[in-house]
């Protein structure tokens, strides 16, 4: 390829090369995503161990958290340097760890119900 016919990188998006690679890469990640998302769906409405309030409640975080997901892979993609890629990663991962804290008190508090009410049966 002569010098002339290769590519040129614009300076103000240092990460446009990549940006197809990366959007072909993370749709591909977010369709695994559903497909797990459908598998576990499918798993805790067969348990008998769970009840329905958990259960909606698990798919609703999973639900959430791949929206999440995917939002924080739109945004990574249209990084225009360095400095807002680590920003959007910064962002999401401050994000998350606060859902995640959130989700596991409020699972931890239906499990709780669950368990007190399940208890609440045997005992009468």
């Amino acid at each position: 390829m002569a010098k002339s016919d290769q590519p040129i990188a614009r300076v103000d998006q240092p990460f446009a090369g990549f940006s197809d690679m990366m959007t072909q890469s993370f749709e591909q990640a977010r369709k695994a995503m559903e497909k797990y998302a459908d598998l576990f769906e499918k798993s805790i409405k067969g348990s008998p161990l769970l009840d329905a309030d958990l259960n909606k409640k698990l798919k609703d975080h999973s639900e959430k958290n791949i929206a999440a997901a995917n939002e924080f892979i739109r945004k990574l993609s249209e990084a225009r340097d360095v400095q807002s890629f680590w920003q959007i990663q910064t962002d999401f991962m401050q994000a998350q760890w606060k859902t995640f804290s959130e989700q596991m008190k409020d699972l931890g508090e239906t499990v709780t119900k669950s368990v007190t009410g399940a208890f609440k049966n045997i005992a009468a």
